[in-house]
């Protein structure tokens, strides 16, 4: 049965930091899969993405195969649009993986923010040829609102502030009948909880002036939601909503791991694409830990601003920390249980 999602944000985490307390709330440390590729070509990915998502089923027990729905989701990023999306390459690999576990291609879906920036980065059809890597796929775009459930929202006394742009923009052929109950509300997008087996995560990493790190739980969270430019302009709130909504058990229960390709990562001016600031490794990793991957990012984009000679990401946001506290992960990288796959 579906439930009501209405999560306050001081109420929750007075009870979370509480919880944070007790020794017997400390959750074993999941570990996170490592993989070199030989190349950022199809081939590469493919080799060791089959590597990777075997080795997962092996030390967890947990197959990927279709359930009683035979969906499964992918949560792509191309919001930074093109040159710091979600490798196309990458996502081809998992759905070859996924299909030879049994899944149709139509029974695999991908999801989106941006129908403009999905088309940027080659994840919808070009509008000259026609022609899409994906065309057996179904592709959600989520600003097109088909997607989302008034049932299941994500609510906070925030009040809905736009800018001015942003808000012409998403209200366009909209009547502007919403209450001030409405706009404080940010739906979720349902597809990849409730009409899927399971959903992968296959995010980017930038840094971000507002939430530190934008990676595998921004990804999860506020680039899966309505209504979520209000958090934005209150910086305070904005890492305590991607940490709560991370926390949700109906998207936890169905989230099977987060997938994530080093090819490119910015470390400054994110997330607006700037290859002056971006950097590249034949990395992947996987875990179903995303706030230690998350951290992971977070010590490399780091270390490439010191290089720089910026400075590190604000200490003061707290986004991978409150998530932390709510037993979404680990921030503790330097005891992070890595596993190389040969």
């Amino acid at each position: 049965m579906r439930l009501l999602l209405a999560i306050l944000l001081g109420s929750t985490f007075l009870g979370a930091f509480a919880r944070a307390a007790d020794p017997a709330a400390t959750q074993p440390e999941a570990p996170v899969w490592q993989a070199r590729l030989s190349g950022f070509d199809e081939a590469a990915y493919q080799q060791m993405v089959e590597k990777m998502i075997a080795e997962f089923e092996r030390s967890t027990g947990k197959r990927l195969i279709p359930g009683g729905k035979r969906r499964v989701g992918l949560k792509i990023y191309a919001d930074s649009g093109p040159g710091m999306a979600t490798p196309v390459p990458l996502v081809k690999a998992v759905i070859n993986a996924l299909t030879r576990r049994g899944f149709s291609n139509q029974g695999i879906f991908l999801v989106g923010l941006n129908a403009l920036r999905l088309r940027m980065t080659g994840y919808l059809p070009s509008l000259v040829s026609g022609e899409t890597p994906f065309a057996g796929n179904p592709v959600y775009v989520l600003e097109s609102g088909r997607y989302y459930d008034p049932i299941w929202f994500y609510d906070s006394p925030l009040p809905q502030r736009f800018d001015p742009i942003f808000a012409e923009q998403q209200t366009k052929g909209v009547s502007n009948t919403s209450t001030k109950d409405e706009d404080r509300k940010s739906f979720l997008a349902t597809p990849l909880f409730l009409d899927a087996d399971f959903w992968i995560n296959l995010p980017v990493y930038t840094d971000h002036p507002t939430l530190g790190i934008n990676g595998a739980l921004v990804n999860a969270t506020l680039w899966n939601a309505s209504n979520t430019a209000r958090f934005f302009r209150s910086p305070g709130n904005a890492p305590a909503a991607v940490a709560e909504m991370s926390a949700i058990p109906e998207l936890r229960q169905t989230w099977m791991f987060t997938l994530a390709s080093l090819q490119h990562y910015q470390f400054i001016g994110g997330p607006f694409f700037n290859s002056l600031y971006s950097a590249s490794e034949p990395v992947m990793w996987l875990s179903t830990d995303p706030v230690m991957m998350d951290s992971l990012a977070r010590d490399r984009i780091n270390k490439h601003r010191r290089l720089g000679g910026f400075e590190p990401v604000d200490e003061e946001i707290r986004t991978l920390e409150f998530a932390e506290t709510l037993g979404v992960g680990s921030t503790r990288t330097k005891n992070v249980k890595m596993i190389e796959v040969p």
